[in-house]
């Protein structure tokens, strides 16, 4: 895959975010694509994005817990690049007629209060970096039709991103345990499922460690005041006008996401 084919990708992932709609994987046009074309094809995507107004104001992990990694073939976290037009507020929901195809999931955010590089980042490095941490929902989005994703679509279309909203509760890194900690997820007032941290990379601090050396060893720091998404914790669900997703982190507490209006689909 040539220079002129990422950019043609990236630009058309791109258009496919800004126009609503979806495409053909791209694994099946162009089956050479390999990991680090992806990530040039996502980082062109990011760009355009940016070029329009848009800041970079965190980073997230995908692909972090071991059923998806069997469906996608690979055992290996990916990454994607957070923008401001992702920010939700808990108090104004999500509005569904701005996504495609979304599903959500309950995770943990870290908000740091210093730059951290990698590589050679460890957990402890973390810790030190974290202003403090909050529950959150991702709530992910395919351009990829039907969400018959490869390893190599889900890392262009910048790691599936849709939007994301953290709570209000925040809490310090240093006086928690994040791989024992609790997560409860309910949905419409029924609980839906239970998980701990552990389930992320053994710890969600692991998982973020992970992604500063990873992209460390790409030129790409973590910046003071970035948010980092540390990967599910829960199943994805497929949302829907009405819907209201409420998770609890033990020791830490809520976040709580309502859903209104219909995808563009």
């Amino acid at each position: 895959m040539d220079a002129t084919t990422i950019e043609r990708c990236g630009d058309e992932l791109y258009e496919a975010w800004l126009q609503r709609r979806v495409l053909a994987p791209l694994i099946e046009r162009h089956p050479d694509i390999a990991i680090d074309q992806a990530y040039a094809i996502q980082s062109r995507m990011v760009a355009r994005r940016v070029q329009a107004g848009e800041t970079v104001v965190g980073k997230k992990i995908g692909v972090t817990s071991k059923p998806v990694q069997d469906m996608l073939g690979v055992y290996e976290p990916d990454f994607g690049q957070l923008t401001s037009g992702m920010v939700c507020d808990e108090a104004d929901g999500v509005d569904l007629g701005g996504l495609i195809q979304p599903r959500a999931e309950a995770e943990l955010a870290f908000v740091l209060e210093r730059d951290l590089a990698g590589p050679g980042v460890t957990a402890a490095d973390v810790i030190r970096a974290t202003a403090w941490v909050s529950p959150c929902f991702e709530i992910v989005d395919s351009r990829i039709r039907d969400w018959k994703i490869r390893i190599q679509d889900t890392v262009a279309d910048n790691a599936s991103c849709g939007v994301f909203l953290l709570g209000q509760a925040r809490g310090d890194p240093r006086r928690l345990d994040l791989a024992l900690a609790g997560m409860v997820l309910q949905r419409n007032g029924q609980l839906h499922s239970t998980s701990a941290g552990a389930a992320v990379q053994g710890s969600p601090v692991n998982a973020v460690a992970w992604l500063a050396n990873t992209l460390g060893r790409l030129g790409l720091p973590f910046r003071a005041g970035e948010v980092i998404l540390s990967g599910s914790q829960s199943p994805l669900l497929a949302v829907a006008d009405g819907d209201e997703l409420v998770c609890t982190i033990g020791g830490l507490g809520q976040c709580r996401a309502r859903f209104h209006g219909s995808p563009a689909r």
